[in-house]
């Protein structure tokens, strides 16, 4: 139960916090446009990011999809790593760690998952143990 209820509370304020960004950052938002701008990124980035962060907040709430959960986490993770480094160049003081705290909710919700949102290992573990000629790895 404890367990259910960390999860749960993680995925939400990460997903909260994606879905928020995301939507701000596709319906150019002044913010967001002055935030890309203050740390030197791209616009187009922007617009990327946005429907990135829209879509994997959608999967990380739906049932199922396990492998596209995968992605969502690691594309969660390399997003919040990057603005990170953004904003500790940017020098923007306390701001620059809240990627940090999101981070720690994100491994939160990844290590509380259910195994029915976990991509299965053994699915994973023949498409590892083969070569591209049908040989096994092992030999």
């Amino acid at each position: 139960m404890k367990r259910n209820v960390l999860y749960w509370g993680a995925t939400g304020l990460v997903a909260i916090e994606a879905l928020a960004a995301g939507l701000s950052y596709v319906m150019n938002a002044s913010g967001a446009i002055e935030n890309f701008q203050h740390v030197g990124y791209p616009q187009q980035l922007r617009i990327l990011l946005g429907y990135a962060k829209l879509a994997g907040a959608i999967v990380l709430l739906v049932p199922g999809l396990p492998t596209l959960k995968e992605w969502a986490y690691a594309g969660f993770t390399f997003m919040w790593i990057a603005a990170f480094v953004a904003h500790s160049v940017a020098g923007d003081g306390a701001v620059t760690y809240l990627p940090i705290v999101l981070l720690g909710f994100l491994a939160t919700s990844y290590v509380t998952r259910s195994a029915n949102r976990r991509s299965s290992a053994s699915a994973i573990a023949p498409a590892i143990s083969t070569t591209a000629f049908g040989e096994s790895a092992a030999r």
